[in-house]
């Protein structure tokens, strides 16, 4: 198989195929006509392959899903609107009534919020377990859950999960693994490879690259697995469908993301040094600091550190507030992976759905900063973050800037 730049590049397209078009065409229609009733017929019972309807399957999206699924190593891909849509579509798919879903301790807010106000009203029981902790993991597994879910790195404390440990420990229980690969993918890290049944990504975040996508998708090992996804979760279920024109630009954000990520990748390491040596700083949470506890995890599993980091001021919540509101170049916004640099705080945004003692179950302290390293000069971003620093504590010591 060719290389993954090359695969992000060139896999599924041939020019020739549309009059020599270099960029693939956006195919807008959210129909499509049959030669006779027979072929309509055919095409519904899924006899011949073919699009009839943009809800299930369009050239445009056809590409996209093909391209991803060759760069995770899976069967078959399936695009959304969100990545809340391929979450939901993807677990409303694979539980029933009835059914147990173990969920690592920390995971996105809205992906929380729709595991207990959502599929947990339905039946679903939802058991949280630390998956950093095997042996309570494999305990866990005793009461026979249909499914196993985790994000590594997790959103937004950065705590990694041992991906083919968690599947070995699955597989003899018959529980598939779902694996939400925003934060690395399949540049930094291959779930599927270590053992996972189902990747799940936002591809608004580092897949589209540019901030101007909202979309989901999910990659099975089986293809079987991914058609139950597309014709149950999206297509009756949800209904969570992509747009051509958001698969267009998901294309294109695809060519430039192994450049992209080394770049976010080595922004995030300089920022997580000048950090983690600050006295202002508590803590930092980046597996790319050898003092981080899941630094050799991260080593076996991903091939960089990616680009996402968080840590924790000495003064607490207020610190971090006044911290973030004393950045200058560094957007205060939600998301990740945007060219520009984004820093948020978990506790009011984007884990406010947890209650006050969840987030401390979770391992999310009221103090949290979670930034998203950008594509700007390292020494801008190092800049940056020093004077809000002096900003918040101007009685410490202030290191000078050092070469990134």
């Amino acid at each position: 198989m060719p290389g993954f730049a090359t695969t992000a590049i060139h896999h599924g397209y041939d020019a020739q195929s549309a009059q020599g078009a270099l960029v693939p065409p956006i195919y807008l229609s959210s129909t499509f006509t049959f030669t006779s009733v027979e072929q309509g017929a055919a095409r519904f019972a899924g006899s011949e392959a073919g699009h009839f309807y943009t809800r299930i399957s369009n050239p445009t999206l056809d590409l996209l899903e093909q391209r991803l699924a060759a760069l995770e190593g899976g069967a078959g891909a399936i695009a959304f609107g969100s990545g809340m849509g391929a979450i939901t579509a993807t677990l409303w798919t694979l539980l029933r009534p009835g059914d147990e879903i173990l969920v690592d301790r920390t995971v996105y807010g809205c992906t929380y919020a729709f595991l207990h106000h959502g599929i947990g009203e339905f039946g679903v029981r939802v058991t949280h377990v630390d998956m950093t902790d095997l042996h309570a993991l494999a305990t866990a597994m005793l009461s026979g859950p249909k499914l196993v879910y985790l994000e590594t790195p997790a959103n937004p404390n950065m705590r990694l999960v041992d991906i083919a440990a968690v599947a070995r420990l699955a597989r003899p229980h018959g529980a598939l693994l779902v694996v939400d690969n925003t934060y690395c993918t399949p540049y930094l890290q291959r779930p599927l490879q270590l053992g996972a049944d189902v990747v799940v990504h936002s591809a608004t975040k580092y897949l589209s690259g540019h901030g101007d996508v909202t979309a989901g998708l999910a990659v099975a090992a089986d293809a079987d697995v991914a058609q139950r996804i597309r014709l149950q979760g999206l297509k009756d279920m949800t209904g969570a469908v992509m747009s051509p024109q958001d698969a267009f630009l998901l294309l294109r954000g695809l060519k430039t993301l192994h450049l992209r990520m080394e770049r976010h990748a080595s922004n995030a390491l300089a920022l997580a040094r000048a950090l983690a040596a600050h006295p202002a700083v508590k803590q930092v949470f980046f597996p790319g600091l050898e003092s981080d506890p899941f630094h050799a995890l991260a080593q076996r599993q991903m091939k960089n550190f990616g680009g996402m980091l968080a840590f924790e001021l000495h003064g607490g919540e207020a610190a971090g507030r006044a911290f973030m509101n004393a950045l200058r170049l560094i957007a205060r916004a939600v998301s990740l992976g945007d060219a520009e640099s984004l820093a948020q705080h978990p506790a009011s945004m984007t884990h406010s759905t947890y209650t006050p003692e969840e987030r401390a179950a979770a391992g999310i302290s009221d103090g949290l900063v979670r930034l998203s390293a950008g594509l700007e000069e390292p020494e801008d971003l190092l800049a940056d973050v020093l004077q809000a620093l002096a900003a918040v504590h101007p009685r410490l010591p202030q290191p000078e800037p050092q070469p990134a």
